[in-house]
């Protein structure tokens, strides 16, 4: 395989250097603000037009070079930059396929970076594959396939939501609330079941084991220690650890009223923290607060309905 320099096949600058919070967000229209964050494709906020900066173009790759060094993203549409944002502009005609090439093989230089060693002084020297040694099935994936990712489940506008309305209820309530169980890693079996663990990501899944499953699906875990209150929906049967509590549905609950309560469950991180846990009896005494019927019941079909009004929707 043939290696060459980034700087041999991309045009390497530096992006814009503003900060967000001199910049006003715009709501429902703007420009992308692309910062050294590692999601979102690398946006963190749509920004309005600044009068006398013209953002970059589409089409351009952004690598963060501190921070979260070495996160690159194609931009599909216009954007502005924070600091230590660099942009990079083929020298050569790419496809969009291509381009995402690329920012996979610069990812996997993150390890060469941290806090303390930025890629400013390097980016455009790290050693990339040439054009002619990019694998054939690059170019055979079809993007398009996700071009309607974004449709919801159903064409009713989402409804507003007025939290003053809304009533508590107590988790128990609610859910019955059952534990973990402790799996130190040099007891994992290889093998399928997801094992949950108290993380903020990935939907929990942490490891995957050969143990049998200690819970059943369609439920909800939240963690009590480690990121605490991070709450996913566990469609499948599962394994959780000794940091997670379990919510079992005392009503009919389903992906779409899940994803609903799992929002909200999150909105409780303040309360807690090391030091204040939120375990199975704390959580049994604490309230959610949630839409109501007229006969005071939560109106499970209004949240399920909700969620069913968003973009993506259709992909859950």
């Amino acid at each position: 395989m043939t290696m060459m320099k980034v700087s041999d096949l991309f045009d390497v600058s530096y992006g814009h250097s503003l900060e967000l919070n001199r910049l006003t967000i715009a709501r429902t229209d703007g420009i992308n603000f692309v910062s050294r964050t590692s999601q979102n494709n690398g946006v963190s906020a749509r920004v309005k037009r600044i009068p006398d900066i013209e953002p970059a173009k589409a089409g351009l790759i952004t690598v963060a070079v501190s921070g979260n060094p070495m996160e690159c993203f194609l931009q599909p549409e216009p954007f502005y930059t924070a600091f230590h944002v660099f942009l990079l502009e083929p020298k050569i005609p790419m496809t969009d396929l291509q381009k995402l090439y690329y920012c996979e093989c610069l990812k996997a230089n993150k390890y060469r970076y941290n806090y303390g060693r930025q890629a400013n002084r390097t980016l455009k020297d790290i050693l990339i594959p040439s054009p002619d040694d990019i694998p054939d099935w690059i170019n055979e994936i079809d993007l398009n396939c996700f071009s309607n990712a974004n449709q919801p489940v159903t064409q009713t506008p989402t409804p507003s939501l007025n939290t003053s309305d809304w009533v508590e209820y107590r988790f128990d309530e609610l859910f019955d609330i059952k534990k973990g169980k402790r799996l130190t890693k040099a007891n994992m079996l290889p093998g399928k079941l997801p094992f949950i663990g108290s993380i903020d990501k990935n939907n929990g899944v942490s490891a995957y084991v050969g143990q049998p499953a200690i819970h059943d699906g369609n439920t909800i875990t939240v963690n009590y220690n480690g990121s605490v209150a991070e709450a996913f929906y566990q469609p499948e049967p599962y394994w959780a650890c000794d940091d997670c509590n379990v919510l079992y549905p005392k009503f009919k609950l389903n992906p779409y009223i899940a994803l609903f309560l799992t929002t909200i469950i999150r909105n409780e991180k303040y309360r807690f923290n090391y030091g204040r846990k939120w375990h199975v009896e704390r959580m049994k005494n604490s309230v959610i607060k949630l839409p109501a019927k007229s006969d005071g019941t939560p109106d499970w079909e209004f949240m399920e309905n909700y969620i069913k009004s968003l973009p993506f929707s259709s992909q859950i």
